[in-house]
């Protein structure tokens, strides 16, 4: 079992910056991928950025540029470093982990989330 908790969010300018950071407990050594997705009113929730055991790291199309993941090398913490915030990244920003499984991974673990709020 692993317990995942996310800190950072808040309200932004738009331009501006926003720090998200999740810390991770319970069973570390079982986690394979970790990441970051979000989910805003009306839309689906999409996987924002993701970091794999082996420090694969792949971004939405609308964050590329603007969004950093990384981990710590413990890998028990992830980081993601927002900036050039913009309106449509407003959302719920939810940590999650997980363990290899069929097709590559499954997402077993989900922190409660956290809002961000980007006002323009």
């Amino acid at each position: 079992q692993v317990q995942l908790v996310e800190s950072g969010g808040g309200l932004v300018q738009a331009g501006g910056s926003l720090r998200l950071s999740c810390t991770a407990s319970g069973s570390i050594s079982s986690i394979y991928v970790m990441g970051w997705y979000r989910q805003a009113p009306g839309k689906q929730r999409e996987l924002v950025a993701r970091i794999t055991l082996g420090d694969d790291i792949n971004y939405a199309d609308s964050v590329k540029g603007r969004f950093t993941i990384s981990r710590d090398n413990s890998k028990n913490t992830l980081t993601l470093q927002m900036n050039s915030l913009k309106p449509e990244d407003t959302a719920v920003y939810f940590c999650a982990a997980g363990r290899p499984g069929r097709g590559g991974w499954s997402w077993d673990y989900w922190g409660q989330g956290t809002q961000v709020t980007v006002s323009s």
